[in-house]
């Protein structure tokens, strides 16, 4: 922790303003999110129309990623952030704290899938001028990863106040609050960081093109990925990884309040205890994982999904000890999984196109989310333990993925370090 700790303070330029604000961001968001669904569904929203909120979000979402590689380029990462972070999450948490129904939502989803730019724009701000040194880079990573789990446990507040008043009013007070502080967040992040080396160059390079000029030449960079194997394997496991992950964060409310009988208000705990178990396993417990191979460690770390999810579907009614069990597991998991899965794609990624390639990578994610969001919805409204019977399922093929798809001759690809402190966005 020492060390962990002596890094943030010594930490320079964009990179450690993006860590210091990002609890601007991430604590409102924790605020609300273990409610948004049931949110959704006290305002009459049913199941299949979550699905369909999900899907054309993410249809939408792969446009903008799309174009969040060119715009990046062509008018910087620092501004594209603050613009795009304020389109894209400022207006549509007004548009939630007003809404009184399906459309309302559908709407802000609009809105709201404009941050595919941004989050291109935003890892390149910080990533630019740390890409050559792998360790660094692992350990900033850790340090976003911590900065998100100690936001959950402000949750508790949105807790206490769900139990004690009707959720629709407190989720609405929470959006203006988010409002607040996330605008907050995003004009701090522009004042205290500047625009990158590289950054500077491709506007420069930029200046005289157009964006139809400059969206034709993805059909270059899509044939570099193609002939990536390392990419491409890369691209498979976040690709599948994201749909684990909203299906478990749109459902996993609605099926253990619905189905299960657990209180609302408990909700924001079962994030809590994620955040804590985590954090536990981030200070303590990474950095003797340092002297495995980082594939092998994801193996377990799906492995443990696939136990997790098992967990929750034979889960009794009424229980949250035992849902406390499925959310302790399935922490462990996500240690295991997702920081390592965030390093191995950014080092995969060539620097010198890391705009372009890391919107066609969120492109690719998000056509696959879409499709997958909408099935999930049916499957929901059909039988609320469904949607984690897909989990399980995408986690084996994961597991085949990670097994199997090996291809050691791609060469020039090093294999992405883990941080030895920790790795936890």
């Amino acid at each position: 922790m020492r060390e962990m700790f002596h890094f943030l303070k010594n930490l320079k330029g964009n990179a450690k303003s993006v860590v210091l604000t990002e609890p601007l961001w991430s604590v409102p968001f924790n605020l609300y999110a273990p409610f948004f669904t049931l949110y959704m569904f006290h305002l009459g929203v049913m199941d299949f129309q979550i699905g369909i909120l999900l899907t054309v979000g993410r249809l939408l979402q792969m446009v903008f990623a799309l174009l969040g590689g060119v715009i990046t380029d062509k008018f910087g990462r620092r501004l594209t952030t603050l613009v795009g972070d304020c389109l894209s999450w400022s207006i549509p948490v007004l548009i939630w704290a007003f809404s009184q129904n399906f459309w309302w939502f559908l709407v802000a989803a609009l809105v709201n899938s404009t941050w595919q730019i941004t989050a291109v724009s935003w890892e390149c701000l910080w990533i630019d001028d740390n890409a050559e040194d792998a360790n660094k880079l692992a350990k900033i990573f850790n340090w976003i990863y911590i900065t998100g789990q100690l936001a959950v446990f402000f949750a508790p507040i949105a807790g206490f106040f769900v139990e004690r008043h009707n959720l629709v009013p407190v989720v609405r007070v929470l959006f203006l609050i988010t409002f607040v502080s996330m605008t907050a967040k995003f004009v701090l992040l522009y004042i205290y960081s500047e625009e990158t080396e590289r950054g500077a160059e491709r506007m420069r390079e930029t200046k005289n093109t157009s964006l139809s000029q400059l969206l034709l030449g993805y059909k270059d960079v899509f044939v570099q990925i193609l002939r990536s194997w390392k990419m491409m394997r890369a691209l498979a496991l976040q690709a599948t990884v994201g749909v684990t992950l909203m299906i478990s964060t749109t459902f996993f409310a609605l099926y253990t309040t619905q189905n299960l009988g657990v209180p609302e208000h408990l909700m924001a705990f079962f994030p809590i205890l994620r955040a804590g178990v985590m954090l536990v396993f981030l200070f303590a417990i990474q950095n003797r994982l340092s002297i495995f191979k980082p594939r092998h460690v994801m193996i377990v770390g799906i492995l443990t999904y696939i136990a997790a999810n098992g967990l929750l579907l034979a889960s009794p009614a009424e229980s949250p000890a035992w849902l406390a069990v499925f959310t302790i597991v399935e922490a462990f998991a996500m240690a295991l999984l997702l920081p390592r899965l965030d390093t191995l794609a950014a080092n995969v990624i060539e620097p010198k196109e890391r705009a372009r390639i890391r919107s066609l990578f969120n492109a690719s994610i998000l056509a696959v989310a879409g499709v997958f969001g909408f099935l999930s919805g049916i499957l929901s409204d059909m039988d609320r333990r469904l949607p984690f019977v897909l989990n399980i399922g995408l986690f084996i093929c994961m597991l085949v993925i990670l097994i199997i798809g090996r291809k050691p001759s791609d060469s020039g690809e090093a294999t992405p370090p883990v941080a030895p402190a920790s790795s936890a966005g």
